[in-house]
């Protein structure tokens, strides 16, 4: 697929997707939308790629939807979005193909390198994130209250697990801009540093990941943890025992002990089925 809303590249072991409408603050459309997710499952193919980092270009992280298109679908009743039919299916995997929650089925470490205004469909995008590091120019708002609307997308579900139902609800009620002090004290994002410094910092943990963590590991870890925010404790607990039983025939086990025994960096094989 050719990119048009969206830049590609790969940097060392790193996937860098660049939402690219700077002139629109990188609004969110269904070009871009496409794109996003071609990108992503890309990055998931290349066995070289060990973590996958998200951006904007500009000065902006992702404005929310295209007014445009809100008019659009204001017009024509609702959202024109054909539903993946996966969505309402039973157990746990209807929870992945939801419209937006498709960063969740990722297999690699996805980072949100949030380098300013996250507001609406960009917060959201910014929570199926695995982690977000935040320049200190990011800002974040969930700016539907304000328009008449409601958290939607699974904000209501996610934006309580990250930052507490308190700072959600503030969040959510009063539509009001979160700076990034105020995003990294909520828990909002894991780490801040300074504007010129984001995409470096995110690139260095993406490398220290790339160095020292088995991708197939990651993967299991990702999916363990997710799973387990749809089930009861016993059966986490099930689930993961039975992928560590697995793991320990997994080569990177025996790599991962070799390299610790001889104190040096694992050579970890990479995944693409």
């Amino acid at each position: 697929m050719d990119y048009a809303d969206i830049l590609y590249d790969v940097e060392e072991a790193a996937a860098i997707i660049t939402l690219n409408r700077p002139q629109r603050l990188n609004a969110w459309g269904g070009a871009m939308d496409r794109e996003f997710r071609d990108a992503l499952k890309r990055a998931d193919a290349d066995s070289g790629v060990r973590a996958v980092i998200v951006t904007g270009a500009g000065r902006g992280f992702c404005a929310g939807a295209d007014m445009g298109n809100l008019n659009t679908i204001a017009a024509a009743g609702g959202e024109d979005v054909r539903e993946d039919p996966r969505a309402r299916a039973s157990g746990i995997e209807a929870n992945y193909h939801q419209r937006f929650t498709f960063p969740l089925q990722t297999k690699k470490p996805l980072l949100g390198a949030i380098n300013g205004p996250a507001v609406g469909l960009g917060l959201i995008l910014s929570l199926y994130c695995d982690m977000r590091f935040a320049s200190d120019q990011a800002k974040f708002g969930a700016a539907f209250s304000s328009i008449g609307l409601v958290a939607e997308h699974g904000v209501s579900w996610m934006l309580p697990r990250v930052v507490g139902i308190g700072h959600a609800l503030d969040m959510l009620y009063s539509s009001r801009v979160v700076g990034a002090e105020e995003a990294l004290r909520m828990g909002l994002v894991n780490r801040l540093v300074p504007h010129d410094q984001l995409l470096p910092a995110t690139k260095e943990y993406a490398r220290y990941l790339a160095e020292h963590a088995s991708p197939r590991a990651m993967q299991k870890i990702k999916k363990l943890v997710y799973d387990a925010q749809f089930t009861d404790l016993a059966t986490a607990i099930q689930t993961a025992n039975a992928v560590m039983a697995d793991s320990l025939r997994e080569p990177d086990f025996q790599e991962g002990l070799n390299a610790f025994a001889e104190k040096r960096l694992p050579r970890f094989e990479g995944i693409s089925e």
